[in-house]
């Protein structure tokens, strides 16, 4: 199943990649809050939470049925099109701390299931740890920004943001450029 996957991710590098780009533009867009309410980071975070659950799904869906390792990148992408539809349409937050939770959810969410997608790899793919990585970095980030937003204002929320979606969008273009040269043996 881990050769599965590493062939669909290696076909898919591209996905990988502006999925990386993505998340350095919303990181960039967190910069530059310069107003003291986190709310105008809802809509950014709403469509890049979205966009990266529709890439996911793109992946998953595009792959022929009966791969046993789909199911990962089907709830990895239909939490972030849930995180995307809830934040904007169904349930948009009401106070900085409903909107932490909601980013917080999200990240340890795909974290973990970056994590369990990486462990499917098990050496198939030649950045697994990478996407470990990536994943422990979402889970821990998710983990304490709901505490952190207790004691900070805006403008630090939206550097800790800014920072968490730079770092975690380069090493998904890493996993992405690694996927692209990726040898992948006989199976």
């Amino acid at each position: 199943m881990g050769l599965q996957l590493a062939d669909i991710l290696s076909r898919n590098w591209l996905v990988l990649l502006v999925r990386g780009l993505l998340a350095i533009i919303f990181g960039f867009l967190a910069l530059l809050l310069t107003k003291n309410r986190i709310s105008v980071l809802i809509t950014p975070f709403a469509a890049y939470a979205f966009v990266d659950g529709v890439l996911a799904l793109g992946i998953a869906l595009g792959e022929p049925a009966g791969r046993g390792s789909l199911w990962l990148l089907l709830l990895w992408g239909c939490s972030g099109v849930g995180a995307g539809i809830l934040t904007y349409f169904v349930q948009p937050p009401r106070s900085r701390l409903e909107f932490m939770c909601y980013i917080a959810i999200w990240a340890v969410t795909t974290g973990v299931f970056e994590v369990l997608i990486a462990v499917r790899l098990h050496r198939k793919l030649g950045a697994e740890w990478l996407l470990i990585l990536a994943g422990l970095m979402s889970v821990v980030f998710g983990a304490s920004i709901v505490a952190l937003s207790k004691a900070h204002g805006a403008f630090v929320l939206s550097r800790l943001i800014a920072a968490y979606a730079f770092a975690f969008g380069v090493l998904i273009g890493i996993i992405g450029l690694r996927a692209r040269t990726a040898p992948l043996p006989s199976a």
